[in-house]
């Protein structure tokens, strides 16, 4: 199989990830090379607002726009551990840059700077994240359990998480309800 490079990206869930944790999922790949994939489911909401998470650990969160954000379950991997994906990039510790805009930092200092109206711009928190070994996505491609499109940044930071999958899907001029669970090749 040719390499293929889906960093900075949206995977949709085919309907054949109806009985998974994948189920109606889109979700933004960060990092995918040789070694594998790392992602963020960006529309599971967790009942957790960021507001709520900043108190928790301790911060007390000034009047901030980002403080009504919903928390999302950004995968099954590390659920314990929270991500940032924001715009623009910044200065923050442990950060990964998905592309010259975007980045995934998974350090407080950005929460920190979050909960005192210093952080980023625009800012998408999960708790977790979803990851593929080397080949895996590549194989999961092949045998069509997702969707693949270039991610767009307001799609991610301007829209609800109930508004991102249909957007996404938009992208490729489909519609949701119109996938099948039947696979053929060509």
């Amino acid at each position: 199989m040719q390499a293929v490079n889906l960093t900075d990206h949206f995977l949709i869930a085919m309907p054949s990830l109806e009985d998974s944790f994948f189920s109606k999922t889109l979700t933004y790949v960060c990092e995918h090379n040789e070694q594998g994939a790392l992602g963020l489911v960006v529309n599971r909401p967790t009942g957790l607002s960021v507001e709520k998470l900043l108190t928790q650990l301790g911060m007390s969160p000034k009047d901030s726009a980002a403080a009504d954000l919903p928390v999302l379950l950004g995968g099954p991997v590390q659920v314990d551990n929270g991500f940032v994906l924001h715009e623009p990039v910044g200065t923050w510790k442990f950060t990964l840059s998905s592309n010259t805009t975007i980045g995934l930092t998974a350090s407080i200092d950005v929460l920190q700077a979050v909960a005192d109206c210093q952080g980023p711009e625009k800012i998408l928190v999960t708790l977790g994240y979803s990851g593929w070994v080397a080949g895996q996505l590549e194989q999961e491609l092949a045998q069509n359990a997702w969707l693949t499109v270039p991610a767009q940044s307001d799609i991610l930071f301007d829209l609800s998480f109930e508004e991102r999958l249909p957007a996404a899907m938009a992208l490729l001029g489909i519609d949701y309800l119109n996938l099948s669970n039947e696979v053929g090749h060509a």
